[in-house]
């Protein structure tokens, strides 16, 4: 008897394609639980210090002298400067803030090479101002369980009142946290002052809205989503990553077979020291259960370390179910092994390698700072005409003179020439008449001047080089030259 569903198949077959899945994984809300303990404690540490630089760094004052501004940090974009309490970095020296910047990567490389995400975990701006955030839903909605049953209860007066109150803190401090950036590039009290008053300028209002939209939003709401689907860190850290780097790790061949703690205790040969308490999962800021192995959402706050701490002590266990612990010394310790000293984990090659480059290369910044010379000469010749013949034979070439003064106190500064024999110069605030072998210009504090220099040499001299120097006339007697060319008839280069 033939089977009625049976397929057909001398016929051509029309198969259905398969229903397309959803892009995105829907939210599934994330309630941390109140722990205390080792890395608790160090995160709340890290948040206090980190918080505490940012909004108090501008109101820092620092003496520099009447002559600059007297704010420790500040990012001076009108007069292109950055300083940084006894440093000044100037436009033409970039090359101080590429080498930070540098350090700065390396010093991620090497963080997360010896420990992971720790980065993430505790110093991320998204990881304080969302713990910052995670607080205040604790202190506003309750513990866990509390904010849970909240989130699934129906809107009512209640709960409005709740919600307000709690996203009107989370406003101020996103308002709060905008109005402290803009304070880097302006004297801070003046600037807090003309804020309030209306007379900033629309660019610090503009700034202020989009930072106080950006925490709001990404440090309230989004939170653990900007670290699994935003942030390119996690997928760019796996390189960083060996066998040899510390990270959050479960440690299955101890925690298997998963069971309560009465079933542990009726078969303790049968069951593992996990009681599935789910602990861990419960403190995680992200959601992720770091038995089910390494993963992006993980950030190594090691919170979940502090949890499962706590259980083990509670059931007499020993701790370190949940550690940090290498791949390696997990295969070791999985064998019978010992573990092995943290020291030997962070203090190996690759660690010690990113540790020299970044060493070396803040050694070398801070050479070129220490040697560095606060008065520079720049010359520029001009090409159209390249010379002039005097009515007396002489040849003149003019040049523009560009006198930088990097202290913060106004100071004269003498132009020679050096070569160039006969030859004298003058500038278009003296006559001809006053030509000499050198000159004083004064140079404001902080600042560069402009000086037309009109150079002439006898007849029949020929076309040469010659040196241009600047020399302070000051207790440092600092030096700055530029080689020049000296154009003339018939041999022009």
């Amino acid at each position: 008897m033939s089977n009625p569903n049976a397929v057909d198949w001398t016929k051509p077959q029309q198969l259905k394609p398969p229903e397309p899945g959803p892009l995105y994984e829907k939210r599934k809300a994330v309630h941390p639980q109140r722990i205390d303990g080792t890395f608790r404690r160090f995160k709340w540490l890290v948040m206090l210090v980190t918080l505490g630089v940012y909004y108090i760094t501008p109101w820092i004052r620092w003496d520099r002298g009447p002559y600059a501004p007297d704010q420790a940090v500040l990012i001076d974009l009108a007069n292109r400067r950055f300083y940084m309490f006894n440093i000044e970095i100037w436009p033409h020296e970039f090359y101080f803030v590429a080498g930070m910047l540098i350090m700065a990567g390396i010093g991620l490389f090497l963080v997360t090479s010896a420990v992971g995400r720790a980065w993430c975990g505790y110093s991320c701006p998204q990881t304080v101002w969302t713990d910052v955030f995670q607080h205040i839903d604790r202190f506003v909605d309750g513990d866990r369980n509390a904010r849970m049953r909240l989130d699934k209860a129906p809107w009512g007066p209640k709960k409005i009142a709740r919600r307000s109150f709690k996203w009107m803190i989370y406003l101020i401090i996103s308002f709060w946290t905008g109005g402290a950036w803009i304070m880097y590039f302006a004297d801070a009290p003046t600037l807090t002052v003309d804020f309030w008053t209306g007379q900033a300028a629309g660019v610090a209002y503009a700034t202020v809205a989009i930072l106080t939209a950006t925490t709001f939003i990404l440090g309230g709401f989004l939170r653990e989503q900007v670290c699994i689907y935003m942030c390119p860190w996690p997928r760019i850290q796996t390189a960083m990553l060996d066998e040899k780097s510390l990270i959050v790790t479960y440690k299955d061949w101890r925690g298997e077979k998963r069971g309560s703690l009465k079933k542990a205790l009726k078969s303790p040969e049968e069951f593992g020291d996990c009681i599935d308490c789910n602990q861990c999962v419960a403190v995680c800021p992200t959601g992720v259960d770091i038995r089910e192995g390494a993963q992006i959402g993980c950030i190594t706050c090691a919170l979940c370390i502090d949890a499962c701490d706590r259980v083990m002590d509670e059931i007499g266990k020993p701790r370190g179910l949940i550690d940090y612990a290498t791949m390696e010394d997990c295969e070791h310790e999985a064998a019978g092994g010992e573990p092995r000293p943290i020291a030997k984990t962070l203090f190996r090659p690759r660690t010690l390698i990113y540790f020299a480059i970044w060493g070396a290369i803040g050694a070398a910044m801070l050479f070129a700072l220490g040697v560095r010379s606060h008065t520079e000469l720049t010359v520029e010749q001009d090409r159209n005409p390249p010379f002039m013949l005097m009515s007396n034979g002489s040849v003149r070439n003019a040049y523009t003179v560009r006198l930088r003064n990097m202290e913060s106190r106004p100071r004269d500064m003498e132009i020679a020439i050096k070569g160039l024999e006969g030859g004298t110069m003058w500038s278009d605030d003296i006559p001809q008449s006053e030509a000499a072998r050198s000159l004083v210009r004064e140079v404001a504090p902080d600042a560069t001047r402009i000086v037309r220099l009109y150079v002439v040499a006898p007849q029949q001299t020929p076309s040469q080089s010659f040196t241009l120097t600047v020399t302070s006339q000051d207790e440092q007697q600092e030096q700055d030259s530029s080689e020049v060319r000296f154009e003339a008839p018939g041999e022009q280069s």
